[in-house]
């Protein structure tokens, strides 16, 4: 019997997703935008399948904000593995070399982790979706072609060391956009003279959400897209009848969308379609994900000076 076919619709907001592991960014992309039957929509900059953790999803007006967001400060906490280097600098790949991992004391360590903080070089894995030749650089790699992958600037603002024991470290980085973590773990290991690659990692926040309240792809209190119905009903009531708003003043990108710049926000607030206005901010409320039409109620109206 086939599937009905879904009728998507008009949906304008963020949502902060908790990808899940062994999911690409652009597979939990699809299956949240089938989930909400959204029009539109984009994610913020790919976590690896192996990573979990924030990847704010934009649709409708929202997905204007996207390049925003995928120039943000980021913060992770990787589990890296000493001893054994991958094709892929993590645990999905096929291991190349083991060497034996020196002895290493706390300061030690965290003297070596100096030196990868501030401005630096850093080359890109090659199974990454940087693309040359207007090509993936992983679809290469899939391939058996050598590959020259580029080195790009990168800021790493912080590293510390969370825990270290019997060959594996626990991290909490923070860092500017486009800085890979397997990456940095790849280039340690290398320092430290026995190799090393990402065994785990999480995304702790993207800037400006750095308190998240994420939202997993399970649906809650039902199955299928009911549950889901009823996820988008919650959000919906979280933000209140009005959008939020900051008086530090707004920045407008594109026609129809104004941010508030401010404080770090509890969650993102998205009116519907009908003064089509992206506001982000802190929400007392919560977070929200306002969607036309369900519950029936209209949108906040906007004051006739904010109109674009």
């Amino acid at each position: 019997m086939d599937r009905p076919k879904i009728r998507f619709r008009p949906l304008d907001g963020i949502l902060l997703l908790d990808k899940p592991a062994g999911m690409s960014s652009n597979a939990a992309l699809q299956v949240a935008r089938r989930l909400f039957r959204a029009e539109k929509g984009g994610h913020t900059g790919s976590l690896d399948p192996l990573a979990t953790g924030l990847l704010p999803l934009c649709f409708g007006e929202a997905t204007k904000l996207a390049g925003l967001l995928l120039g943000s400060d980021k913060a992770y906490e990787a589990g890296v593995v000493l001893g054994a280097t991958t094709d892929t600098d993590d645990a999905d790949g096929k291991v190349l070399l083991q060497r034996p991992v020196p002895r290493l004391d706390r300061a030690a360590l965290e003297a070596v982790l100096a030196r990868f903080t501030g401005t630096l070089q850093q080359r890109a894995p090659v199974y990454s979706a940087l693309k040359q030749g207007g090509e993936p650089l992983y679809a290469r790699a899939r391939r058996g072609e050598v590959i020259e992958a580029p080195v790009r600037e990168v800021v790493v603002r912080s590293i510390e060391l969370l825990d270290c024991d019997a060959g594996q470290l626990r991290l909490r980085v923070t860092c500017g956009s486009g800085t890979y973590i397997r990456s940095l773990a790849r280039d340690l290991g290398e320092v430290l003279g026995c190799g090393a690659h990402i065994a785990s990692l999480r995304r702790l926040w993207v800037d400006p959400f750095r308190q998240p309240q994420m939202h997993t792809l399970a649906a809650p209190g039902g199955s299928g897209r009911r549950g889901w119905r009823d996820r988008a009903g919650g959000l919906h009531a979280a933000a209140g009848r009005r959008a939020c708003r900051l008086p530090q003043g707004r920045t407008r990108i594109g026609r129809g969308l104004a941010v508030w710049p401010g404080p770090a926000p509890a969650g993102p607030v998205a009116t519907g379609r009908p003064c089509r206005r992206l506001h982000i901010g802190r929400n007392p409320a919560g977070p929200g994900l306002r969607r036309p039409g369900w519950p029936p109620f209209p949108a906040a109206p906007v004051p006739q000076r904010d109109r674009a």
